[in-house]
Order: C-alpha cells, then sequence, then structure tokens
C-alpha cells in the first residue's frame, strides 16, 4: 500500500504543486487548506506523513499540530514556513513537529524530506487524557460535557501537558512551551496559569486534572 501524506497548506497553487509532486512520486495525498480542515481530517485517519502550513488563514499550523499531538496523533510533521529565523524553527519543533522547511523552497527536497519521515516514522501505542479535545481554531479545550476558552499561553501549557498523557512535564518543558523564546516567566507566573488552567478543566467536569509534582513539574492524568 503507497504511504499517504496529508498536506495543509492555504495557498491553492502551492497546495496543488506539492500535492503533485508527492503523488508522482508513489504516495497518496489528502489537501487542505485551514487548520479546521487539517483537525477533522488528520486526527481521524492515519497518515504516515503531515506536511503543515505554519501560516494559515484561521490558525498556527503549530498550534494545529500541538492540537494533533494532544490528542494522540503521533504521525511526523514537516513545517513549511516563510519565517526562517531560529525562534521561529524553535517553536516548531517544541510544538511537536519533526522538520522544518522554509518557503521558497525546490520540490526534490520537500519530496526527500517527507520520505525521510515516512522511514522513521512509527505509530507507537498512544493515551488520550482526561478526553480533552483541543481546538487552536478557537483555542478551546472540550470535552463530552462542554467547551471552555483557553487564552493562547493557557492552549500552549495545555497542549504540552496533554501531549505526554500521564507524564511528568518539568516547569522548564513548560515555560518554552507556553512562552516566547527568551521570555521571562517568574515560577509564580508559572503556577498562576496553571492554578487557573486547572479550575478550568474542573469546570469540564474530564476525568482528567492536572497533578503539580512539587520541584519538578506538572502531570496531566
Amino acid at each position: 500500500m503507497a504511504p499517504s501524506i496529508g498536506i495543509c497548506e492555504d495557498d491553492a497553487d502551492l497546495r496543488s504543486v506539492v500535492e503533485r509532486a508527492l503523488t508522482d512520486e508513489g504516495f497518496t495525498v489528502k489537501a487542505v487548506a485551514t487548520g479546521r480542515e487539517a483537525l477533522k481530517a488528520f486526527a481521524t485517519t492515519e497518515y504516515d506523513a503531515l506536511v503543515l502550513d505554519v501560516g494559515l488563514p484561521d490558525a498556527d499550523g503549530r498550534d494545529v499540530c500541538q492540537a494533533l499531538r494532544a490528542g494522540g496523533v503521533v504521525t511526523p510533521v514537516l513545517f513549511l514556513t516563510a519565517r526562517d529565523a531560529v525562534v521561529d524553527r524553535v517553536a516548531g519543533f517544541r510544538a511537536g513537529g519533526d522538520d522544518y522547511l522554509t518557503k521558497p523552497f525546490a520540490l526534490v527536497e520537500l519530496v526527500v524530506r517527507v520520505q525521510a519521515l515516512v522511514r522513521r516514522g512509527a505509530r507507537p501505542d498512544v493515551q488520550r487524557a482526561g478526553g480533552l479535545t483541543l481546538d487552536p481554531t478557537t483555542h478551546t479545550a472540550a470535552t463530552a460535557h462542554g467547551s471552555v476558552l483557553l487564552t493562547p499561553t493557557e492552549f500552549r501549557l495545555l497542549g504540552a501537558l496533554a501531549a505526554e498523557p500521564g507524564a511528568v512535564v518539568r516547569r522548564r518543558a513548560l515555560v518554552q512551551a507556553g512562552w516566547p523564546e527568551g521570555a521571562t516567566v517568574h515560577d509564580n507566573t508559572l503556577d498562576s496559569y496553571l492554578a487557573r488552567l486547572r479550575r478550568k478543566i474542573r469546570d469540564l467536569e474530564t476525568a482528567g486534572t492536572i497533578v503539580t509534582v512539587r520541584g519538578v513539574g506538572y502531570c496531566l492524568r
């Protein structure tokens, strides 16, 4: 069976060119244009690799990736972006990306990078945390009991916790996930955000809760 690739790129011309290039290499391709479409398509079907544009019209592609990771999607992700600053690349990797390609790019390089991701992209068993669904297009967290609006920082922090359900995420890693590179974040600032997140999750009546591991970090169980 041909490897399957998911693409999310809002530029119709570029999306068509990338889709054709990957199809010509023998891949089965599903292409969408928005973050909302990507969540719907890529969270419910298994793919061998995903190609996500960072600058989507309705969401940041890195937030889409983080939401997919939080929902249990472990498919390797290649980000496409017009921004080549180190801080942007670092943010992409911290959001759960596996590779980064700057526009404009050569199609042959994109194909080779996708092939490399497919070769190393295993699908381990994944746990879900507390029945939470994260939506980067609305910055909400939802369960069967309802949804709650999150600030961008709250969304990134919850995404980092939900991506590793049951594992302790260290304070430094949470700061890196929640704030831009180089930002000064005091201990009580992080604690305040996590306390607010804990209250919001409690309102959703989810089975998951944020547990404090003193001196180390936090855990979503």
